[in-house]
């Protein structure tokens, strides 16, 4: 297991750059953005029509000894604004071609949201089973919106060789364990998780424990932290829609790996990856409101090189 960076984070830099400042980490591993939410400062999609860029980029990868742990383009492709969602499926597609190109294995996406019928406006997060009607929309989305987009995107990555990891969270379709492997069971084996713990904190679902239901559908995984304030959370619950910034109010926010659990959970979190297969990178992404994105992955990664199992097991007397 090593750590990697995902490096919106050191968006005011070029790729070169990024390396440089990550050697003093001793991290050479990034995850790169090509568009949607996250935007795309290190990996342009126009690569793909520009032979000579393309060549480029990758001479710039290999000079600098940088290895891509996977490409990421979060949006929703299933959002009922059709321009919205022809723009965001458009990036997700284009980063699986791009992938394949770069000999990349992983991409990264949310399954999105559709709205409440095939004339909405706005997506629909239901999360709730009553008034009835609620079942009726959820019924909609998953049979006439999730599921036939994602059967030909997951045939379409698999044609070239790419795995789909879904990231869990709230406000799409797929937000926990369950609803990952109901879309795996859907659309078939390419399609997977990009496994983040802080989603699972917030929600109240062990992410240990969410490691044993997910298993070998873990393809990549976010290094993240979330802090719960009780004395909020009895008053608002874990939907809390305050600002991230308001920190003081809300029932809990993100923080850098080590501000909101210790060692010895983290321990557990990557032991137990681990133990269920996962043998890839823990991606730093820093969305802590109360330290800086430079102070914040500095203590990340000294947090965390001290916790990574970078070793495989070997024979002992033992075994």
């Amino acid at each position: 297991m090593r750590l990697g960076v995902f490096t919106p984070l050191l968006s005011q830099l070029p790729i070169k750059d990024v390396r440089a400042k990550l050697d003093a980490l001793h991290i050479n591993t990034v995850e790169l953005a090509t568009g949607n939410y996250p935007g795309n400062a290190h990996c342009d999609l126009s690569m793909l029509k520009n032979a000579s860029a393309l060549k480029e980029f990758k001479r710039v990868l290999e000079d600098h000894g940088i290895s891509i742990s996977a490409l990421s383009c979060h949006g929703n492709p299933l959002h009922p604004d059709p321009t919205q969602a022809k723009q965001a499926q458009a990036v997700n597609r284009e980063t699986i071609l791009l992938a394949e190109e770069l000999g990349v294995s992983v991409v990264v996406d949310f399954s999105g949201c559709p709205g409440d019928s095939p004339n909405a406006k706005a997506p629909n997060w239901v999360t709730c089973p009553w008034p009835p009607e609620y079942l009726e929309v959820l019924v909609w989305q998953w049979n006439e919106v999730v599921a036939p987009y994602w059967i030909k995107r997951a045939e379409f990555a698999a044609l070239h060789k790419v795995k789909i990891a879904i990231e869990m969270h709230p406000g799409f379709v797929v937000y926990s364990p369950e609803t990952m492997l109901r879309l795996r069971a859907i659309a078939g084996p390419s399609i997977g998780c990009n496994y983040d713990p802080s989603h699972m904190f917030w929600q109240g679902i062990d992410p240990i424990a969410a490691v044993r239901v997910l298993g070998d559908a873990i393809f990549h995984v976010h290094a993240k932290d979330t802090q719960l304030y009780p004395v909020n959370l009895s008053r608002t619950g874990v939907l809390d829609t305050k600002p991230y910034t308001d920190e003081r109010n809300r029932s809990w926010i993100f923080r850098t790996c080590g501000y909101g659990h210790g060692a010895e959970w983290w321990k557990e979190f990557v032991s137990t990856l681990r133990m269920f297969g996962y043998d890839g990178v823990l991606s730093i992404e820093h969305e802590d409101s109360l330290l800086s994105p430079e102070e914040g992955l500095k203590k990340a990664a000294q947090f965390l090189n001290e916790i990574v199992i970078k070793e495989e097991p070997t024979d002992a007397w033992w075994v």
